[in-house]
């Protein structure tokens, strides 16, 4: 009813249906990205990309540059261009050899390009050198890869990640979703149960990142 008064008064404002429908656009968009996070940053990608473009002129001053290297081949993560990640993370890796970030970030470009084993291998390489690497989250892709293939190996990667990172409502709403489509539902609502409880136990500071899984865990509740 909300939506409909606002709508309503923003047609009589306005004048306007189609105006006073964009505004009311405009406006759930807004408190969604300053208090829930469902919808995507329409201002992010042009950061990233102007941030890109600094970056590669960089590069080119400096081709041997290890660290804008890995600050490229990290963007491109984020645009989801796995195969260009990987080609300059091999490369950083050969000076980096050592550093269980740069593996696990190898380990899941290999995820996403599909090569499962690969990423897998990478991606345990980096926790033995350190176990909470990214605060867990090579645990958390594994569970991601192998929910198609490998549901109960996914659960056990997927339940590592949530002994590692105890305060990640997302861990418990994949978890459901692995649970239910095994047709676990009584462990499915649990987990979906215990991703809302967790994040009403959160510090503020922490629920702004949790808040999306711990609201689509209530919905599948």
């Amino acid at each position: 009813m909300s939506k409909v008064f606002i709508f309503s008064l923003l047609w009589w404002v306005t004048g306007n249906p189609f105006v006073a429908f964009l505004v009311l656009l405009i406006i759930l968009y807004m408190v969604d990205r300053r208090f829930v996070g469902l919808t995507p940053s329409i201002f992010q990608p042009l950061k990233r990309a102007r941030r890109l473009s600094r970056l590669k002129d960089e590069l080119r001053l400096n081709p041997h540059h290890t660290s804008t290297k890995l600050e490229i081949a990290r963007i491109y993560m984020e645009q989801k261009k796995y195969g260009a990640a990987l080609e300059l993370l091999v490369e950083v890796a050969k000076v980096m050899d050592d550093s269980a970030d740069v593996l696990s970030e190898q380990g899941i470009c290999e995820l996403k390009l599909g090569r499962t084993e690969e990423g897998e291998r990478l991606l345990l390489r980096a926790l033995e050198l350190n176990p909470r690497v990214k605060y867990g989250e090579p645990y958390l892709r594994l569970g991601e890869a192998f929910a198609g293939s490998n549901p109960e190996k996914a659960i056990r990667y997927l339940e590592r990640f949530g002994e590692v990172n105890s305060s990640s409502c997302e861990a418990y709403y994949r978890l459901g979703l692995l649970y239910r489509g095994l047709e676990r539902n009584e462990e499915a609502r649990r987990a979906f149960r215990e991703a809302v409880e967790l994040y009403r136990g959160l510090p503020k500071y922490k629920r702004r990142h949790e808040r999306r899984w711990a609201l689509l865990a209530r919905m599948k509740s």
